[in-house]
């Protein structure tokens, strides 16, 4: 009995341990954790290095983002804020795969921009604006992990960078379009598979797999392997927690699950049809048909239908007739 006993707790002892090293999703910390201006510390860290330029949160804004809604578990989560130059620095981090995701967060810039400018007011009034994606999605085909977007205006014939002139308190200041235009950063955080050397690469392997090495200077990841312990959390607030993985787990694994047999089923079909009607028409056919069977699918276990929308670009009538 005092071996069983014994054996007993250095498993619980091990497990604690095991606990005290896990650190909370990145998403989960930008929805209940990063918010609060005690914690600014480790949101300042990560867009430092994301924008490689020091980054200090001021405050942040009201977004989409913050309220609560259906399928906030699993698909995204945003923050808007405001650091103290001014600027607004949009934070997005997405689940699930979106057709028109480009669209989508150009939207979000211009919507950021145009309510930071009142009715009246002069252009100088425009804000400039960050836009930053964190992926765990498969967006397109490139061999790099995280991509940066940024307006020039280059001579066609000159390759020289235009600088425009401005008045400023009376004096005239020449800008780069790019100090003004908005940034994008794409971070595919699934295509990392490096050893991490950089504060950059310690984030993203972070953002990836929950992982802070215990010796890490990486700006915010030091305070984060305080203030985002797993360990820290209440039993109820680890609970609530885990349920939260388990549905962004269950998501992907059904939405995974879904195409790939759909693309199957599709191509199945696209070769039969292929055979009467001709190679294109078929494929074609076959992959409409494909779409059809992973809206179906992901219908029966329950997806909402506004995700299987996103997801298939299928119109919400022909889903709701599957």
């Amino acid at each position: 009995m005092k071996k069983e006993g014994s054996d007993l707790k250095i498993m619980e002892e091990m497990e604690r341990k095991k606990l005290q090293d896990r650190y909370i999703r990145f998403d989960w910390a930008i929805k209940r954790l990063l918010r609060q201006k005690a914690n600014f510390d480790v949101l300042d860290g990560f867009l430092t290095v994301m924008l490689n330029e020091e980054i200090k949160i001021v405050e942040i804004l009201e977004s989409e983002g913050n309220q609560e809604s259906a399928d906030d578990k699993f698909n995204r989560v945003d923050i808007k804020a405001l650091n103290s130059k001014g600027e607004i620095i949009l934070v997005e981090i997405q689940n699930t795969r979106e057709l028109h995701y480009l669209e989508r967060i150009l939207y979000g810039v211009a919507k950021a921009i145009t309510e930071h400018i009142s009715i009246g007011e002069g252009y100088e009034k425009i804000k400039k604006v960050y836009s930053i994606s964190i992926l765990y999605f498969d967006i397109g085909i490139g061999t790099d992990y995280i991509y940066h977007g940024q307006n020039h205006f280059v001579g066609v014939h000159t390759g020289d960078h235009l600088r425009v002139n401005t008045r400023e308190r009376d004096v005239i200041v020449s800008h780069l379009p790019a100090e003004i235009f908005p940034e994008y950063i794409l971070v595919r955080v699934n295509e990392f598979d490096k050893v991490a050397l950089t504060p950059l690469d310690e984030w993203i392997e972070y953002l990836k797999d929950g992982t802070i090495r215990p010796d890490t200077t990486a700006p915010g990841l030091k305070e984060a392997r305080e203030k985002l312990k797993y360990y820290s959390m209440s039993p109820q607030e680890r609970l609530i927690y885990d349920r939260h993985i388990d549905a962004i787990m269950i998501q992907n694994d059904v939405i995974g699950t879904a195409k790939l047999e759909g693309r199957i089923e599709g191509k199945a079909e696209g070769i039969a049809e292929g055979e009467a009607k001709g190679k294109a028409e078929g494929k074609a056919e076959g992959l409409a048909e494909g779409m059809r069977q992973v809206a179906s699918k992901m219908k029966d276990t329950g997806v909402d239908v506004a995700t299987i929308v996103k997801c298939t670009g299928l119109s919400e009538e022909i889903i709701l007739s599957l």
